[in-house]
């Protein structure tokens, strides 16, 4: 899905997400709002990348921005995986995937020479209007919880 394609500001969407709490993209108290959709979780990419964002998390509150994870894990899942990496933020579960069909993050993979639909690995930017502020897409974990950082502090 190219850019021009998404809607920004997005349509406003709830979900479920951990610690029983309903997640509604209008009306975020924060600055910046950060969505890391991600494969799956305990999966070594997903894991990694969690821990980054995790470590990064205090940094990101000071520069008035909350982290949401989404895969299309179950919630029970990600309650589990949250409590087994010690995660300070929310996961949002996305069974149905009506917010990865929203950000067009749903590709066709090669997983060990065959071709299975998943979530390409990306993060977005969300300013506190429901305005796209930055996209990532195909992301390389190494670096880069801290690129995210990064830009969000030189908007400051």
């Amino acid at each position: 899905m190219a850019d021009s394609q998404i809607a920004a500001p997005y349509t406003d969407f709830s979900a479920v997400m951990t610690g029983d709490k309903p997640f509604q993209l209008s009306g975020r108290p924060a600055r910046y709002t950060v969505l890391y959709f991600y494969p799956k979780d305990n999966t070594p990419g997903c894991t990694t990348e969690s821990i980054a964002f995790r470590d990064l998390h205090a940094q990101f509150q000071q520069a008035g921005t909350e982290i949401y994870g989404i895969s299309r894990d179950s919630l029970r899942s990600h309650e589990g995986f949250k409590s087994k990496l010690g995660l300070p933020f929310e996961l949002i579960s996305d069974p149905e995937e009506a917010m990865c069909l929203q950000f067009g993050v749903m590709k066709m993979k090669n997983m060990y020479g065959k071709q299975v639909r998943g979530v390409e690995r990306s993060t977005f930017v969300i300013d506190a209007d429901g305005k796209l502020m930055k996209e990532w897409r195909g992301v390389k974990v190494p670096n880069h919880a801290e690129d995210v950082l990064e830009f969000i502090k030189s908007q400051a």
